[in-house]
């Protein structure tokens, strides 16, 4: 599992970006324990990137007990995610440098709309269940 590339996929998940320590950790563990499949997509996932650090290209920002995901960490998680051919560039410059200048096209924000609404509801389920268990 690519630890960078699974930090950039849990903070971009919550509604503003933003995840506590403890939250961080939580989802860490279960993706970690998930499988194969994590583990191979995040490896591939950065291997598009392959100078990826998420702290000193300012893609992450460190505040308040957590961590916060910036537009800069945003448009680069967009541009690995995209298939080739949906993502234009201004230049063909490295990706870890010029992630900023990648434009998603609609199809990939309406995606990214869908799973963002489908982890909002996961998360609220969870903490109903949390609620009914206690």
């Amino acid at each position: 599992m690519n630890f960078q590339v699974t930090v950039l996929k849990i903070l971009v998940s919550y509604p503003d970006g933003f995840a506590v320590m403890a939250e961080l950790k939580r989802d860490m563990a279960i993706l970690a324990t998930s499988g194969r499949d994590w583990s191979e997509r995040t490896k591939r996932l950065a291997a598009r990137v392959p100078t990826l650090d998420i702290f000193s290209q300012g893609l992450v920002e460190r505040l308040n007990g957590g961590w916060r995901i910036t537009e800069k960490g945003r448009a680069l998680l967009e541009f690995m995610e995209a298939k080739p051919g949906e993502m234009r560039t201004e230049s063909s410059a490295p990706a870890a440098e010029t992630s900023a200048t990648y434009q998603a096209s609609p199809l990939l924000a309406a995606r990214r709309s869908g799973r963002s609404e489908r982890l909002q509801r996961r998360r609220a389920a969870r903490e109903r269940a949390r609620a009914k268990a206690s």
